[in-house]
């Protein structure tokens, strides 16, 4: 194996993704941010269009330093992320940046900008879980001495997750059971798990329906309401995302054309996929869609050719937890699930979820740097 050539390459398809992705995200932004310029910046819709842009390339340098490491450093630096991950979540809860009666965001002092703690931790605990599920493989059907384990984590991290931001402790949640059954874990005790997950679940819906709940539980509750009554008046922005589609047909209105930005809350973030839908149409949506999934599926190809049952896990963890929350942005917008408030990863504005979204790839084309297939009596890429 000449270790220079793998050093110097990475998945071309997944970095050609990254790129259409970043493009696609830039032309949607800056026309869905339009009725936010005139209503905070006085009419100067390319402050937002520079703000996304310099988010964009910092992640895509993110997304470049990353994918030069060692696999094996997110090793020790999961094991390290996860005692920090906790601490945080818990000032975030404590004393956090309240929004939307929602503690998500810790202040930085002196530069005054927000950082979103739950980026940070769900990127910690699938380092983490990789580290485990590689170094538990020769007792992986055990309860006690595996199984338990890699509870402990993704209980504490999904529940400190929980109290202000349902969804994306959903999300996690998820991802690591997929994770624990690629891990070979007992098939047994994650059915167990995904029953009472399915139980505590329903025993939530039901308490937050019929109880009047203040602070967060209650936006719950009105969403939940909100999404089974199929009214206008208690689900506007369902109905303005449907509008949107319907305007959108098969090829769009063309970019910029959208008429609904003009309604639509957080056209921009939440309700992204809608706008592409409108000036993309169907197709645009197809090929959008079609990226995600051309995503896992080098993914998938990749872990054939893992040099380390490590770096499978640690790519594909990072690979469902990017999916999970895509898809679940566009079955909001298209009014299959209530309203989460996930943004669509690597096309929606914002912060630090970019810059984490980044970073998750970089992983991602990290590993695929040292998956080697034989041919011809020699190694090459994949």
């Amino acid at each position: 194996m000449n270790l220079p050539a793998i050093y110097a390459k990475g998945d071309r398809t997944i970095w050609i993704v990254v790129l259409l992705l970043s493009v696609l995200s830039v032309l949607a932004v800056y026309s869905a941010t339009g009725t936010l310029a005139y209503a905070k910046q006085g009419g100067n819709t390319e402050h937002y269009l520079v703000k996304h842009l310099f988010l964009v390339m910092t992640g895509i340098g993110l997304m470049y330093v990353t994918h030069l490491a060692h696999y094996r450093i997110f090793s020790r630096i999961g094991q390290i992320a996860i005692w920090v991950a906790g601490p945080l979540l818990l000032i975030t809860l404590a004393t956090g940046t309240n929004l939307n009666e929602a503690s998500r965001w810790i202040t930085v002092p002196i530069i005054n900008a927000t950082f979103q703690t739950s980026d940070f931790a769900k990127l910690a605990l699938i380092m983490y879980l990789a580290r485990l599920l590689s170094r538990k493989q020769d007792q992986i059907k055990e309860f006690k001495d595996t199984f338990l384990i890699l509870m402990i984590p993704i209980f504490i991290i999904c529940g400190l997750i929980l109290p202000a931001n349902f969804s994306t402790a959903a999300i996690l949640f998820a991802t690591s059971l997929v994770l624990l059954f690629v891990g070979r874990v007992n098939m047994k005790y994650i059915l167990i798990l995904v029953a009472t997950g399915i139980l505590a679940f329903g025993l939530f819906v039901v308490v937050a329906l019929n109880i009047d709940l203040p602070g967060r539980i209650g936006t719950w509750r009105a969403r939940i309401e909100n999404f089974s009554s199929g009214e206008s008046e208690a689900n506007f922005q369902a109905e303005q995302a449907k509008i949107a589609i319907a305007n959108g047909g098969v090829f769009g209105q063309g970019p910029g054309n959208s008429t609904q930005r003009n309604f639509l809350p957080h056209p921009y973030s939440d309700f992204i996929f809608a706008i592409i839908l409108e000036e993309y149409g169907f197709v645009g949506a197809s090929i959008l869609m079609l990226l995600y999934l051309i995503l896992l599926l080098r993914v998938v190809r990749m872990i054939r050719y893992s040099p380390q049952a490590f770096a499978s896990f640690l790519a594909v963890g990072c690979c469902l937890m990017l999916l999970f929350q895509a898809f679940i942005n566009m079955a909001v917008a298209v009014n299959l699930f209530p309203v989460t408030g996930q943004a669509l990863p690597l096309v929606s504005m914002g912060g630090t979820s970019i810059w984490f979204t980044s970073i998750s790839i970089g992983i991602i084309l990290c590993v695929s740097r040292f998956c080697v297939k034989e041919k011809g009596g020699e190694d090459e890429l994949v």
